[in-house]
């Protein structure tokens, strides 16, 4: 398969080099921000992990805990959440959303309605090993209802594999019987098909549902039910019709409105950039007539805008 991330493995890599000149631009007075925001967006994770082993052999020091102290805001936010490894940054993410002020419903619903089986599964053993307790458990305890039970499914990263030729109809007969058919909605049929159905067979279902009810299962979904588990399910949905789709819809949904959402447009530019951010710039190019690189240009500024943008990997206008 070809490769669709923008980020892609520096050729000539040296990492004790390259571990010196970040030494070097934090060094004395002022910081050197362009040197650094320059060579990290032109490194893959994996090399900047080789960096930060070289930095702490070289010099005795944690290279993250300087690039902390010598940077700031957004900017500061970014280069850190690229110097982690993808599994530890997706862990980070869900714990902060559980443990902060509240609950953040939304990164809960994007990490686990987007990642992979094999990724959650990791997800599940990486939260363990750090926080010593399960994933599951700190989510149980601060979420409720449909919602929580929805997550708890998700989390169990058990889809079938592949269509179900047999269960098409049927499933699609049980969500209009669910939901559009009856007074008040089955919660617990949404929940059981979305959550453990996989993308391929979802999309036939949701053909044949149109069929069924006249029109898409999200509108469906929008009526029926409200709130954490509205988002959650319409997340599912989303991502099993297109992953770039659902990512170039929250990337719009970062940037519109007062104000940007940093922390979700930060999170998203950090998490894809290895992955298909190629294909979420050209999903954002059809749906939006206009390319994600000039619109993170309007909406973002100073060096937090230029590490994007070089993550970005290029305007489609």
């Amino acid at each position: 398969m070809a490769y669709r991330g923008t980020v892609k493995p520096y050729s000539n890599f040296d990492a004790k080099k390259d571990a010196e000149v970040l030494y070097k631009a934090m060094k004395g007075l002022g910081t050197d921000e362009k040197t650094i925001l320059e060579l990290v967006t032109a490194r893959c994770n994996a090399q900047r992990q080789y960096i930060k082993a070289a930095y702490k052999t070289l010099y005795g020091k944690d290279l993250v805990h300087d690039l902390k102290s010598e940077l700031g805001g957004q900017f500061e936010t970014v280069i850190i959440s690229l110097m982690e490894t993808p599994l530890s940054y997706d862990v980070t993410e869900l714990r902060k959303a559980i443990k902060g002020i509240g609950t953040s419903e939304n990164v809960l619903i994007e990490i686990l309605a987007s990642r992979t089986p094999s990724q959650v599964v990791e997800m599940n053993n990486a939260y363990k090993q750090a926080y010593d307790c399960s994933l599951e458990h700190s989510i149980t305890g601060d979420c409720s209802g449909c919602f929580q039970r929805m997550l708890v499914v998700l989390l169990q990263a058990s889809r079938q594999q592949g269509v179900d030729e047999g269960k098409i109809k049927s499933d699609a007969e049980a969500l209009f019987a669910a939901g559009e058919k009856k007074f008040g909605t089955d919660e617990d049929q949404f929940i059981t098909i979305l959550g453990n159905r996989s993308a391929d067979h979802l999309r036939r279902v949701f053909e044949e549902y149109k069929k069924l009810s006249g029109h898409e299962i999200e509108e469906s979904i929008q009526r029926e039910t409200s709130g954490s588990l509205r988002e959650v399910l319409l997340a599912v949905v989303k991502c099993a019709r297109s992953v770039p789709g659902y990512f170039a819809e929250s990337l719009n949904n970062a940037m519109s409105g007062v104000g940007t959402d940093d922390h979700t447009l930060t999170r998203i530019m950090v998490s894809r950039s290895e992955v298909d951010l190629l294909d979420i710039r050209a999903e954002f190019k059809k749906k939006y007539s206009v390319s994600l690189y000039s619109r993170i240009k309007s909406e973002t500024s100073g060096d937090y805008s230029k590490t994007l943008l070089l993550l970005c990997g290029g305007d489609d206008a």
